[in-house]
């Protein structure tokens, strides 16, 4: 393994790799997204909430097995990655890497809090960019120190977090069953209370005017994206960590033999899927419980959907030579150059389908659509985004919103096109 020094720039067919795994994260990104946007945040975290739905419970449980936590992982894993590659791109031009990458991120920074603000509660820009920080403090370490603080934080925070969950989901169980204390009962009322209350609150955002949701977010609850950050910072943070360590180690530029690349791909999905059906299984069989619903979707599953993230990573790395000449390749690649736009295109188009404020096809509003419906929209959002960047970067070389980040990054520096963003 070579040091970041060491380490030579991708050749463009390797940059075209990285986007076209961008592409692929960032639909699949969609498949969970969608439920964010059509229904209350706890939706996403259990077929139940906020109703039971034949159709919608095969839906959540397809989009859980194949797409939850491993797309957004891809894209973290990439996004540490692109950390790098663009600290050595301004660095060949004579700028301080580490500087130009702070500006970057405070750019990211404001980005993510004005989607919060204005149209969306699940944005991730924000987490990104404070995490990014944070893990730029560490981008010069070699790939095994990246790794070997990276993957204690990510599985011993989850583990314990998991562990802990256990004595609610015993007298959970215990209450179902009809033989639950006092103290159960009591423990799940108050779950019951507090499930309540936010999807209360969630109804009162999603229904409203575009005015009234956006005083809702900033003026209701303005520390949103900070807490949000912090309970995803055991994910966010190493997942960046990992995929600069897998760039130094050319993980993503063909270093790696492929047996080794296929024994990864093999291994992840099988292990990574065979443990998160397992969950689904136990979960879907006691009726999605709160308490086991929400532990299970969240830290439960959390290593098998890093397995799944790293073999996927692998699979599709493999894949790419076949499909790099072909319009698959050059489509999925084209949307994941322009995913940032992408990303808060989708946001737009989707919130101005569900909401209060546009057509009203989410949850609770005149025209809501049940859950099961929703492989419709994401199939739509995938036409969408793929079907504008080729003719775009044809013409202008990078997205609206990407230029834009980049011309910010650089205003006052240098007007050079070579990096990136």
């Amino acid at each position: 393994m070579t040091s970041p020094d060491e380490t030579l720039p991708p050749p463009p067919s390797r940059i075209a790799a990285l986007d076209f795994l961008r592409g692929c994260a960032v639909l699949g990104i969609l498949a969970i997204n969608v439920t964010g946007f059509w229904g209350p945040q706890l939706a996403s975290l259990s077929p139940a909430l906020p109703g039971p739905d034949g159709p919608g419970t095969v839906w959540f449980v397809i989009a859980f097995l194949l797409f939850d936590g491993k797309m957004r992982g891809l894209f973290t894993l990439l996004f540490g990655a692109s950390m790098v590659l663009f600290v050595q791109s301004v660095e060949r031009r004579g700028l301080s890497g580490d500087a130009m990458q702070v500006r970057r991120l405070l750019w990211l920074l404001l980005f993510g809090y004005l989607h919060y603000a204005l149209l969306w509660w699940g944005d991730i820009l924000f987490a990104y960019a404070l995490c990014g920080l944070l893990a730029l403090a560490l981008r010069r370490l070699e790939p095994w120190p990246l790794l070997a603080i990276a993957l204690p934080v990510f599985v011993l925070a989850h583990a314990f977090d998991a562990l802990a969950a256990l004595p609610a989901i015993a007298g959970e169980q215990r209450v179902l069953a009809g033989l639950g204390s006092p103290a159960d009962r009591a423990a799940v009322a108050d779950i019951a209370t507090r499930v309540a209350q936010s999807l209360s609150a969630d109804a009162r955002v999603l229904h409203a005017g575009w005015g009234e949701s956006v005083a809702l977010r900033v003026v209701g609850t303005p520390t949103f994206p900070i807490t949000a950050t912090l309970n995803t910072f055991s994910e966010t943070f190493p997942l960046m960590l990992i995929g600069m360590a897998l760039f130094k180690s050319g993980f993503f530029t063909g270093r790696w033999p492929r047996a080794v690349m296929a024994a990864l791909a093999l291994a992840g999905i099988a292990l990574g899927g065979a443990a998160t059906a397992a969950l689904a299984w136990w979960a879907d069989r006691a009726g999605w419980p709160p308490q086991l619903a929400f532990a299970v979707t969240t830290d439960m599953a959390a290593v098998p959907r890093l397995a799944m993230t790293l073999g996927y990573a692998a699979a599709l790395l493999l894949l790419w030579p076949a499909l790099a000449e072909h319009a698959p390749g050059r489509v999925l690649a084209a949307a994941g150059r322009c995913a940032f736009t992408n990303y808060l295109g989708t946001t737009l188009v989707m919130s101005a389908l569900f909401c209060g404020w546009g057509a009203g096809f989410g949850w609770g509003n005149a025209h809501a659509v049940p859950r099961g419906m929703l492989p419709l929209f994401v199939m739509l959002g995938w036409v969408l985004m793929l079907a504008w960047p080729q003719a775009w970067l044809a013409r202008f070389g990078q997205g609206p919103l990407e230029r834009l980040w980049r011309r910010l990054t650089f205003a006052g520096v240098t007007r050079s096109a070579g990096a990136g963003g």
